[in-house]
């Protein structure tokens, strides 16, 4: 029961922020842990089907490689990647998310 409180919760900041959030900022906002931080991109994937039926849409910006400036468009499922494909640096920019 509690999973899908945390995701009217996830459904509800996203669809009320102005400009897309991280998944940090999303753990932070709810007053979650850092560690749980990885458990939002789980509850992302259903969030994403659940407001379909809405006629909304989880919207996310792609990770960028900040070295290289390469952009992880073919991302099939909300996550943070570790390390570049093309320069192999682990600086990247998280994938941020909204509503709309």
């Amino acid at each position: 029961m509690r999973e899908e409180t945390r995701r009217k919760e996830i459904i509800k900041l996203l669809s009320e922020v102005k400009e897309p959030i991280s998944a940090k900022e999303i753990a932070q906002d709810l007053g979650l842990r850092a560690k749980e931080v990885k458990t939002i991109y789980n509850h992302l994937d259903h969030v994403a089907k659940s407001v379909r039926s809405n006629g909304k849409r989880l919207l996310m910006v792609p990770p960028r490689c900040k070295e290289c400036g390469y952009v992880f468009n073919n991302m099939r499922r909300a996550r943070q990647p570790h390390r570049c494909p093309k320069c192999k640096s682990e600086r990247i920019e998280p994938p941020r998310f909204i509503i709309r």
